[in-house]
C-alpha cells in the first residue's frame, strides 16, 4: 500500500509528456546570444527532441502546403502544437546559481522560522508548533536570523526553553552557518561546560557554560544526534522544493552541497519522471563526490536534468555570525576576526584531489582573508591544473579592493547571491565598518575586471526567486527601496548584467552553456512567460513581476494559478 507521503508525491508531481515540436507565438521575446548580447523575437520554434530549433523576428505562418505532391513527396510537417502567447514577455529560464535544494524542500515541511521579524514571534511561533506536534521526538526547523530580528547579540537556550522544553528542539539559522539548541538538546548530544569545538567551529559561551549556539563545524556536535529525515521526507522535501522553484521560473539550479541522499532522492525522482528542474550538483566534501560520481564528472543524466560535475568547500562562514574570515577585528567585536574552516595545506590538498579528476571546484568565501587565501589556492593550483577549470568562488561578499583584479585571472567565475546584500548591508556596516567596505557584493567590480559573473540566492530556506535578485542587482535597494538610490550604487549593474547573471553565466558556471541558459538554437527549450517587459521595468516593478508559466525541454511544467 503507498505511504500518505508517496502519495503526496504523485498528486503533486506534474506528468511529463512526450516530446513534441512546437511554436510559442507572439511574444516579445528576450534572449540573449553568445556574447550576452539582448535578442527580440517574436516566435519560438521547438524541435521534436525539446530544443530551440529557431527564433523568429516575426509572428510564425506555416509553411505553404504545394498545389500538387509529386511522387514520394508528403506534406510539409507543421508543429505539434501552436501557443499564442498574447504579447507577454517570454525570457529564458532562470537559473539559480547556488542554492540548497533539500534545505529549501525540508523548511516546506519542518518549523520554518524565516518570515519571524523578532525573537518574541519565533518564540511564539515554536511555542505553537510545540503544540501543534505532541508526539514529535524533536522540533526540527531553519530561517531565524539576530540580524533581522534586531537582537544585537544571538540567542540563548534559556530562551528556546521557554518556547519549548519537554522536548529536543535544534533551529539552523537562515544562511547554514548557526544552529540554536535548547537544553535538552545540548543535553541529549552530551554538551557540556568542557564540551570543545572542532576545528573550523566554535561553541558560544556565557557564564562559562555553552549559551545555546553553535557556530560552523560545532553545529556537528548536536547535528550527530538530531534523527535524519527519511527517504519518503526528502522525495516529499524535493517535490516541495520544485514547486517553489518553478513558481518563481527557477528552471536550473546549482545545488551547492550534495549528499549521498540528497542525490538518491533526486534519482528517484527522476526514475518516477517526477523530476522538472534541472540540478547541477555539486558534492559536500570528497566522501560524498567519490560515494556519487567515482572517478569523474558523471555524465548528464534523464536529458539534461541532472549532473554532478563538481565539489563544494566553505572555507570560512557567514557575516552575521562573525564567521566570516577578515584581514582585521570585526568592528563590533574587539579580538574577533572570524576564522578559516580548514588549515591552509589540507585546503589545498582537497582542492587538489578534486581537480585531478577533472571535478569543478566551488568554495564558499564570505570575508576579505578568505577570499585572498582562495585565490594564492588557485593561483597554485592554476600551475598545475591546467584548461578550462572555472574555479568558482561563491559569495566573494566582503573582498579586499586590492583583491578585485585577481579575480580576473585563472578563468575564475564570481559566484554571488544579490539577495545576501539587501538583507545584510546594515550587519555588514556594523561588522566591518563602512571604510573597509569598498569591495563589499561588487557586482559592478567584477564586470569591469571581465570575471563571468553568476547569480544566486544562497537559497537554504523558503526564498524569493531571481527577479526580485535581478531587482537587487539593479538597484543596490532592499524590497522596502532602502537606502534610497542604493548601498555602494556605483556597484548597480544594468538589466542585460543582471539577466545574463541568472541565464547564460549561470549556465557557464556549470558548463552548460551548450546545452541551457541563452535560447540559442540547438540548446533546450528552457523558459519563463511573464507578465510584463522586464527589460524596460524599474526594479521595484521587477519586484512584483509574476511568472505565469515555466517551460523546460519544451514542455509547460508550471502554469499560474493551476494546481498540479
Amino acid at each position: 500500500m503507498k505511504s500518505p507521503l508517496l502519495a503526496t508525491i504523485a498528486a503533486l508531481a506534474l506528468p511529463m509528456p512526450a516530446f513534441s515540436s512546437g511554436v510559442i507565438d507572439n511574444v516579445n521575446g528576450i534572449a540573449l546570444d553568445s556574447s550576452g548580447k539582448v535578442v527580440r523575437f517574436r516566435a519560438l520554434l521547438i524541435d521534436d527532441e525539446g530544443k530551440v530549433e529557431k527564433l523568429l523576428p516575426s509572428r510564425y505562418e506555416a509553411p505553404p502546403r504545394p498545389k500538387k505532391l509529386r511522387k514520394g513527396e508528403t506534406w510539409p510537417k507543421g508543429p505539434d502544437f501552436r501557443l499564442d502567447g498574447a504579447g507577454k514577455t517570454l525570457i529564458p529560464g532562470l537559473i539559480d546559481s547556488h542554492g540548497h535544494v533539500m534545505a529549501l524542500g525540508l523548511s516546506h515541511i519542518t518549523l520554518d522560522l524565516s518570515g519571524t521579524r523578532s525573537l518574541a514571534e519565533a518564540q511564539d511561533m515554536i511555542r505553537a508548533y510545540a503544540a501543534a506536534n505532541p508526539g514529535r521526538k524533536w522540533i526540527i526547523g531553519s530561517g531565524w536570523s539576530h540580524d533581522r530580528w534586531g537582537l544585537g547579540r544571538l540567542p540563548t537556550a534559556a530562551e528556546l526553553d521557554a518556547a519549548a522544553s519537554n522536548v529536543p528542539v535544534w533551529l539552523e539559522g537562515i544562511d547554514g552557518h548557526a544552529g540554536w539548541a535548547n537544553s535538552l538538546a545540548m543535553r541529549t548530544a552530551d554538551i557540556t561546560a568542557t564540551s570543545k569545538a572542532p576545528t573550523g567551529g566554535r561553541i558560544e559561551m556565557a557564564s562559562g557554560k555553552p549559551s545555546g549556539v553553535f557556530l560552523e563545524k560545532a553545529m556537528e556536535l548536536i547535528q550527530r544526534v538530531v534523527p535524519a529525515p527519511a527517504p519518503k521526507d526528502r522525495d516529499v522535501a524535493l517535490e516541495k522544493a520544485q514547486q517553489q522553484l518553478l513558481a518563481h521560473g527557477v528552471t536550473a539550479v546549482a545545488d551547492m552541497g550534495t549528499s549521498i541522499e540528497d542525490w538518491q532522492a533526486f534519482r528517484r525522482s527522476a526514475d518516477r519522471g517526477a523530476l522538472r528542474i534541472r540540478i547541477l550538483s555539486y558534492a559536500l566534501g570528497i566522501d560524498n563526490m567519490v560515494l556519487i560520481a567515482g572517478p569523474e564528472p558523471t555524465p548528464w543524466l534523464y536529458d539534461d536534468h541532472l549532473r554532478m560535475g563538481g565539489l563544494k568547500l566553505s572555507l570560512d562562514g557567514s557575516l552575521g555570525s562573525r564567521g566570516a574570515w577578515l584581514k582585521a577585528d570585526y568592528a563590533d567585536a574587539a579580538g574577533q576576526r572570524g576564522y578559516p574552516l580548514i588549515a591552509a595545506t589540507p585546503f589545498r590538498n582537497v582542492m587538489s584531489r578534486a581537480a585531478m579528476d577533472n571535478f569543478q571546484i566551488a568554495v564558499d568565501a564570505a570575508g576579505d582573508a578568505a577570499n585572498s587565501e582562495l585565490l594564492d589556492a588557485i593561483t597554485e593550483l592554476a600551475q598545475t591544473y591546467k584548461g578550462d577549470r572555472r574555479w568558482r568562488v561563491e559569495h566573494a561578499e566582503i573582498v579586499d579592493p586590492a583583491d578585485l583584479p585577481r579575480f580576473g585571472q585563472n578563468g575564475i567565475v564570481a559566484s554571488m547571491q544579490p539577495a545576501s546584500q539587501a538583507s545584510d548591508w546594515r550587519a555588514a556596516v556594523a561588522r566591518v565598518g563602512e571604510a573597509r567596505l569598498k569591495g563589499a557584493y561588487a557586482w559592478n567590480a567584477m564586470i569591469d575586471n571581465r570575471v563571468p559573473l553568476a547569480f544566486g540566492s544562497g537559497m537554504r530556506g523558503r526564498t524569493a526567486g531571481p527577479l526580485t535578485g535581478m531587482a537587487t542587482a539593479m538597484s543596490r535597494e532592499d524590497a522596502n527601496g532602502q537606502p534610497a538610490g542604493g548601498w555602494m550604487p556605483q556597484q548597480r549593474v544594468s538589466f542585460e548584467v543582471a539577466l545574463d547573471g541568472y541565464t547564460r553565466q549561470a549556465a557557464y558556471a556549470a558548463f552548460a552553456e551548450k546545452r541551457f541558459g541563452s535560447l540559442i538554437p540547438g540548446q533546450r527549450a528552457d523558459f519563463v512567460l511573464l507578465d510584463r517587459d522586464v527589460s524596460i521595468a524599474q526594479p521595484a516593478e521587477l519586484r512584483s513581476t509574476q511568472v505565469l508559466e515555466t517551460w523546460i525541454g519544451g514542455k509547460r511544467v508550471y502554469m499560474k494559478g493551476v494546481k498540479p
